[in-house]
């Protein structure tokens, strides 16, 4: 048996890099970790099966990095144990994060003596390959608040010197990834956008540390939710709208109906922007 966490990751802006090879096709813009993730124990069986908080779930994202490292190995199956206080397809990342700390756990469990950075591509053409993320393992893999300006480089970023912090968000129902990315008009207008939000986080991600950075960064995450389009939910164009009377800052999570704030709201739930990268777990 062996265990792995991954953070949790809410993407504020995002550009689709496409590429026919999944090793260079991702995502560029901004996004940051938060405390909560993805707890993975995986353990050997007699074949495989993925439980998501004790409930069977057809995982296909899991189930590809799975028989990306077993084979040759002459394992005939995995039992993949996922825990995670947050809610699937709600812009938390969690398909990233429970990719890549399936990678890692498996990794010990067979011994396959990977480096990590081998262990996060894998995840990431899972991702790519099943339309269910970008960039999400990229920051995972790195931990903290990034800014990915690199085209062509799906693992690199830039960490912001934005401070650890409470977070407060809601989410309010799932958009599906999947839908998004398969949709040419949409992605179109979605790049559009994230053009010009790229301009604003080139910009910031040489700024000196300073208290307003953070509120600058939820300022280019609000306008690239509008002019994508993304935003259109009644409630969460309605929090925002609330929060931002009240002095807050607000975004829309990418790709969720939901919203983020460093301010606390009505119905939030409390986490925390924290440099947290992948890792294995020791009992």
């Amino acid at each position: 048996m062996a265990r792995a966490f991954a953070p949790g990751n809410i993407s504020c802006v995002f550009k689709v890099i496409p590429h026919p090879d999944a090793t260079r096709m991702h995502s560029l813009g901004m996004g940051f970790t938060v405390t909560e993730g993805v707890e993975v124990t995986v353990s050997d069986a007699h074949e495989t099966e993925v439980l998501f908080n004790g409930e069977d779930i057809k995982f296909p994202t899991v189930l590809a990095v799975v028989e990306r490292l077993i084979q040759n190995s002459g394992v005939t199956g995995i039992r993949i144990d996922l825990t995670s206080p947050l809610p699937l397809g709600c812009g938390f990342g969690l398909s990233g994060a429970a990719a890549l700390a399936t990678a890692y756990a498996l990794n010990e469990l067979l011994h396959l003596r990977k480096g990590t950075e081998s262990l996060a591509m894998v995840a990431h053409v899972a991702e790519v390959e099943n339309r269910t993320g970008l960039g999400d393992v990229c920051s995972q893999y790195h931990g903290g608040c990034l800014v990915k300006l690199q085209e062509g480089a799906p693992l690199v970023a830039d960490r912001l010197p934005i401070a650890e912090q409470p977070i407060y968000y809601r989410y309010f129902g799932p958009i599906q990834t999947r839908e998004v990315l398969g949709n040419r008009e949409q992605t179109l207008r979605i790049n559009r956008a994230a053009d010009v939000a790229l301009n604003t986080l080139r910009t910031l991600a040489h700024a000196k540390p300073n208290t307003e950075l953070f509120n600058a960064c939820f300022a280019v995450s609000k306008q690239f939710s509008v002019e994508s389009g993304l935003l259109s939910d009644a409630r969460v164009i309605d929090t925002i709208a609330q929060i931002e009377a009240a002095g807050g800052v607000a975004s829309m999570i990418m790709l969720g109906n939901g919203v983020f704030s460093t301010h606390p709201f009505a119905g939030a739930v409390k986490t925390r922007l924290v440099n947290n990268p992948a890792r294995l777990l020791n009992d």
